[in-house]
């Protein structure tokens, strides 16, 4: 899949998600280190620990997908939760990093390729506590082939990032599908431009499953202020 080649993937900056309305259901964001744990990675760690966070029905269906995979592996969260301005920060400098070096792109155009890799702030499925970044692990905790590091950018991976893309190995591949049939069958959907990045509950989960309404909207987390 080349680095601009969008195939069939509607990007989350696309007006059909955005016009998703949200029937906020309430339920709490809670910390997946606790209870019946699921491993974690610090990579990515805030001092309130944020990242740790996603909502409920999300973290149900993750313990699900983990019963799900082939013995042996397992789940790697590296991320969930992510507050709203901390998002706004990530989209707005990588909108610039773009501009940069794209100096003759209309602003349209650099909200569509900022959001293959950056949500729009507004429909954020992590400051939803919705969406999780996440990777497969062996029995060791050691991270297996996915074909391109977490996070990493089209630019840098010259499109591997893509969740079909056709330059990673045939071992990375299998890797990919096995982390998508598990995610799959617990009811989560993928974004596309990211092998690692899945939600449920959120604006992107109810475009791809056909529902009138998302479940979850942007929250504040409630160990941080505002605009922190």
């Amino acid at each position: 899949m080349g680095l601009g080649d969008r195939v069939s993937i509607v990007l989350m900056s696309d007006d059909r998600v955005a016009g998703i309305p949200v029937e906020e259901c309430g339920e709490r964001l809670i910390d997946v280190r606790t209870g019946d744990t699921l491993r974690v990675d610090a990579r990515r760690r805030d001092a309130a620990g944020a990242f740790a966070h996603l909502r409920e029905g999300v973290v149900e269906r993750l313990l699900h997908a983990r019963s799900l995979l082939p013995d042996g592996l397992g789940l790697l969260l590296v991320e969930g939760y992510r507050p709203p301005a901390l998002q706004r920060r990530y989209f707005a400098d990588y909108a610039g990093e773009l501009a940069r070096d794209n100096p003759d792109w209309p602003p349209h155009r650099l909200r569509a390729a900022a959001s293959r890799y950056v949500s729009p702030p507004e429909i954020a499925p992590h400051s939803a506590g919705a969406a999780v970044d996440l990777t497969l692990v062996d029995s060791e905790g050691v991270e297996l082939d996915m074909g391109t590091r977490m996070n990493a950018t089209p630019e840098e991976s010259e499109g591997a990032c893509y969740t079909d893309a056709a330059n990673i190995s045939d071992r990375a591949r299998e890797h990919r599908a096995v982390l998508s049939a598990a995610l799959t069958s617990a009811g989560l959907v993928n974004y596309g431009t990211e092998w690692w990045h899945w939600s449920w509950g959120d604006r992107y989960w109810a475009y791809r499953t056909d529902r009138p309404a998302a479940l979850y909207g942007p929250v504040e987390h409630p160990q941080l202020p505002p605009e922190h």
